[in-house]
């Protein structure tokens, strides 16, 4: 199971065209001994990468029921939502060296990850 994004698919979301703000969705699954614990060191650590780009969390929120599904309960955990002011914002953050320095206590506290980049809209 993935946990960390591949280069492709970091390159893919460079090229996109959206020039708005956009909000990652984590879908997380942390791992059985301590992952939430050391999600918890990494959201402490990362908070002033996010602040310097000039992203904010939007949502942290933990899986209480399955209302419609298939299965009994979703695969993760726990879903959390950043918004970023861009794109560009997102990756010059994850491109930092000082970011790059704190990935690990993110990697070793999942067993199980993705990464949504959406675009804020309107119901019309």
């Amino acid at each position: 199971m993935a946990v960390d994004p591949t280069g492709a698919q970091i390159s893919a979301l460079a090229k996109s065209t959206h020039a708005g703000p956009v909000q990652m969705i984590n879908l997380l699954q942390f791992a059985p001994d301590g992952g939430r614990a050391g999600y918890g060191r990494y959201a402490e650590a990362v908070q002033p990468h996010l602040e310097r780009v000039g992203a904010r969390v939007v949502a942290m929120s933990e899986v209480e029921l399955l209302v419609i599904g298939d299965d009994e309960r979703p695969w993760w955990d726990a879903i959390l939502t950043v918004e970023y002011p861009s794109i560009a914002a997102f990756l010059q953050m994850v491109g930092d060296p000082g970011y790059q320095a704190i990935t690990h206590l993110r990697t070793t506290a999942l067993t199980r990850a993705e990464l949504v980049a959406t675009a804020p809209s309107a119901l019309g």
